[in-house]
């Protein structure tokens, strides 16, 4: 599948190629910018991401000072782009152990993380 005006926009965690915000450019002040990459080894992880995908970003965008949370799949079908930023560290963190206790987490644990950069943790 190649980039689509899919109604859903960046994130929707379909299955559909979308770009996001670089969160990054965005951050100001106390703010943490995350992006990278969720690489699967097969077509089963490539699923259970999608399967886990929506509940995943929907929780996420529902926490506490969480200002972007986009997940998408890339040109490449087992290649996912994540794109976050939060208010502040603790909000940062706050997302990292609610993440840690979630189905998302026990699906994608084995994922091979590429190209992580963090940005305003101490």
């Amino acid at each position: 599948m190649g980039m689509t005006d899919h109604a859903h926009g960046a994130g929707c965690g379909c299955g559909h190629h979308h770009t996001a915000a670089d969160p990054h450019a965005a951050r100001t002040g106390a703010q943490v910018s995350l992006t990278g990459q969720l690489v699967c080894a097969d077509v089963a992880q490539m699923l259970a991401v999608l399967d886990h995908a929506q509940s995943h970003i929907d929780a996420s965008r529902a926490e506490p000072g969480c200002l972007q949370f986009d997940l998408w799949q890339t040109d490449e079908p087992l290649v996912f782009a994540v794109a976050e930023r939060f208010a502040d560290p603790d909000a940062y963190r706050a997302h990292q152990t609610r993440t840690r206790a979630t189905d998302w987490y026990a699906a994608t644990a084995d994922l091979e993380r590429r190209g992580f950069d963090r940005r305003g943790l101490d």
